[in-house]
This record gives C-alpha cells, structure tokens and sequence, in this order.
C-alpha cells in the first residue's frame, strides 16, 4: 500500500473567536497534482502554515510524510513558495540558490541548474533588486525545488507571471508530479488551473466543502452542458425549431442539457444531417464547479 505524502484529519485552527481551519480532513498520495481552492480568508494560507509546522493546530492531526510537521523529516522533505517571495536584493540569482543548496546539504552545481529550468539561466549573475516580480517569483520556484522535495506546496506560483512563464511554471510542475513528488497548489487562476490537475481540494469559511477529480464534481454538481450548434447557413431557424429549444446567434443556436441527457442531444443533432456543420461541446468549468460549491456551502451555513 502507497503511504500518503501528507494526511490530514480533522484539523482546526481557531484565532480567538475566529475558527479559520474547521475540521478539515484529506489525504494526498505521491505523484499527484492537487488544487486548492477557496476564497479570501476561507483557510487555505493558514492550513499551509500548519502543513509546514509554522503554526500549531488546535485540533487534529497532520502527518508530512510520516512525521510530524516541522520535524527533520518534514522540513527536509517539503518544500514552500509562498505568494510573495523575499530575497535579499544585494544578492545575485545564483548567490542565492548556491546559499539555499547548501542550507540543505544539496549539490550546488545540479541546484545551480534550476535557474535554466525557470527561465533565468540569462539573469543568474544580476542581483535580486534587478528583478521583475515575476523573475523573483520564478527564482522562489527554483529555491523551493532545490533537492527534489517530496511533497511541494505552492502559493499562487504564477502570480506576476506572463503567459509563456505561467506555462513553462505548469510544465515543470508537471515534472515534478511524474517523478513522483506530491504538488499542493493554492490558486485563483482557475481557468490554467483547470487542465493541468488531478484533484480538486474546495475550501469555504474554512470548511472542506468538495475533494474529487474535477470530472466527478461536475457530475455531483449537476450543472449542465453547453452545445453550441452551427448551422449550413439559412438553416438556423430550421435548426432551433427541431431541437425544440434554444438561443439562436447568427448560424449558431446555443442550448443547455444535462449529464444525463447529453447522447440523446447529441443523436437528434446528428439526425439532422447536412442542416449542421459543427457542434460545441463545453462542459462546466472549474470556475462553475468552484462557483457552485462555493455557493452551496454558504446557502447552508
């Protein structure tokens, strides 16, 4: 049986009267990518901060790859980027990921290698003042990943990043997950996020309200599919009034149906033959899984 890299069961963390964590229980196995998500103030950063053994919990139990948070296990095996990074500015990029390699006992030169993986190999001998936010984010990437930590917990990792960074960040994140590392990531970019993780993780006034694969989630939401159908042109009203339903747009007509209702739809589409050129299929995105959940949990509260 595969030990979990990190498991946690019914932790809380309360600030006074605030409860910020609230019996929050999952557990991660290696090699998975893992979105957490929830708004502003719904625990996410504070549960991190327990994971890595910054602040203690008031109730529950973590385990970091077997050991318990902030031990030498733990910190040798985990690796942090917290949303906003800080490094001394009179340092160059490779002075500081020579300082952290050698923090952790690691080999210098392959950890000197991380600058080309994140797009800074040009910039190695400019000092951090000279950075862009984004480059600085980029080198807290390399230094977190500095001795193939096992389990990698990640704090909005593409903020301040163009689109070409964002997705050399998912790329190498990636790899990090197929060489068996476990990778927890903290995002409101949900739409990148949407295709480049195995599970989602929903927090909400610091209850865990969903943890699946987003294609179970959007089953148990019910929301439905969007079709978009194009029409041989003259055709649209033809069209609509076949299907029985839906918004007409040009040569399109736009209709919504369930899970269960998606094949039948798709059938009497196809009966129509020549009258239809192309059809769009758009399942429910992350942001109307996230959306969806969200809003369940504070109709309940």
């Amino acid at each position: 049986m595969t030990r979990s890299t990190l498991a946690v069961r019914s932790v809380t963390k309360r600030f006074k009267s605030h409860v910020a964590v609230d019996q929050v229980s999952f557990e991660l196995e290696p090699g998975t990518r893992v979105a957490l998500l929830g708004h502003n103030g719904a625990g996410k950063t504070t549960l991190f901060k327990m994971i890595l053994g910054f602040l203690k919990r008031d109730g529950g139990e973590i385990s970091v790859l077997g050991s318990s948070p902030g031990s030498r296990v733990s910190r040798q095996g985990a690796a942090y980027l917290p949303e906003s990074v800080a490094f001394s500015g009179a340092l160059t990029g490779a002075e500081i990921i020579r300082f952290y390699a050698r923090l952790k006992g690691e080999n210098v030169a392959r950890s000197l290698q991380l600058l080309e993986r994140v797009g800074l190999a040009d910039a190695a001998r400019r000092r951090v003042n000279t950075y862009s936010k984004g480059m600085r984010q980029r080198l807290g990437l390399a230094q977190a990943l500095i001795g193939k930590p096992q389990l990698v917990l990640l704090d909005e990792p593409t903020t301040g990043l163009d689109p070409i960074s964002r997705q050399n960040v998912y790329e190498l994140i990636g790899e990090i997950a197929d060489q068996g590392a476990t990778v927890l990531l903290s995002s409101h970019a949900l739409t990148e996020l949407e295709a480049r993780t195995d599970r989602v993780l929903i927090l909400s006034k610091a209850k865990l309200v969903a943890d699946d694969e987003l294609g179970t989630l959007r089953a148990r939401a019910g929301l439905p599919i969007r079709l978009k159908v194009w029409t041989k042109p003259g055709a649209v009203r033809e069209v609509a009034e076949h299907l029985g339903a839906g918004k007409m747009n040009g040569r399109s007509v736009e209709l919504d149906c369930g899970m269960d209702e998606k094949v039948r739809t798709l059938s009497a589409i196809s009966a129509l033959g020549n009258l239809v050129e192309d059809v769009d299929v758009h399942a429910p995105s992350l942001d109307d899984v996230y959306r969806h959940f969200s809003d369940t949990s504070r109709k309940e509260a």
